[in-house]
C-alpha cells in the first residue's frame, strides 16, 4: 500500500487490506473513507473487513462507494463533507487512487483554480488532465 499526500490531513491510495490497518493506526490515520464498490473484481476484500479491523485500532471508517466514469455532483458533495466532518489525518482509497483524487478535485473546483488543482493531484502522481473542463466549468 502506497499513500499519496494529496492535501493537508488527505492521503489517497489503491485497495487496502485488512492487514494495512496496523500500519494506517501506527502512522496516526484517524479516518478511512472507501470509494471502491465492493465486489468491483473479484478477490476485492469486502468493505465490512475492512471496516471491522479499523473499527478495531479506534480509526473511523466510511462507505462511499463510487464509479469510475460516473462520479456525480452528490458524490462530490458526499466527499467534501466527509472531508470536513472525519477526523484527521485520513486516508481515501480506491482501485488506485485516481477516483479518491477526483472527488477530492471535483469538490475544490470553485474554490481555486483548475490549473491548481491538476497541479496538485499531479504532485501526487494522479493525471487528472481528462477531469479540466469540469473544473475549469466551476471557475
Amino acid at each position: 500500500m502506497e499513500m499519496r499526500p494529496l492535501a493537508e490531513g488527505l492521503m489517497v491510495s489503491g485497495q487496502i487490506e485488512e492487514s494495512d490497518i496496523p500500519l494506517l493506526a501506527a502512522k496516526g490515520v484517524r479516518a478511512i473513507i472507501c470509494n471502491r464498490p465492493d465486489g468491483e473484481v473479484e478477490g476485492q476484500p469486502p468493505f465490512s473487513e475492512v471496516d471491522a479491523a479499523a473499527a478495531a485500532k479506534g480509526i473511523k471508517a466510511v462507505y462511499m462507494p463510487v464509479r469510475s466514469n460516473a462520479i456525480s455532483d452528490a458524490d462530490v458533495q458526499a466527499f467534501a463533507q466527509a472531508l470536513d466532518e472525519l477526523p484527521k489525518p485520513m486516508l481515501a482509497y480506491c482501485r488506485s487512487g485516481t477516483r479518491c483524487t477526483a472527488l477530492w478535485a471535483l469538490g475544490q473546483a470553485g474554490k481555486r483554480p483548475a490549473g491548481d488543482i491538476i497541479v496538485q493531484a499531479q504532485k501526487a502522481g494522479y493525471d487528472l488532465s481528462g477531469l479540466a473542463p469540469r473544473l475549469e466549468k466551476a471557475d
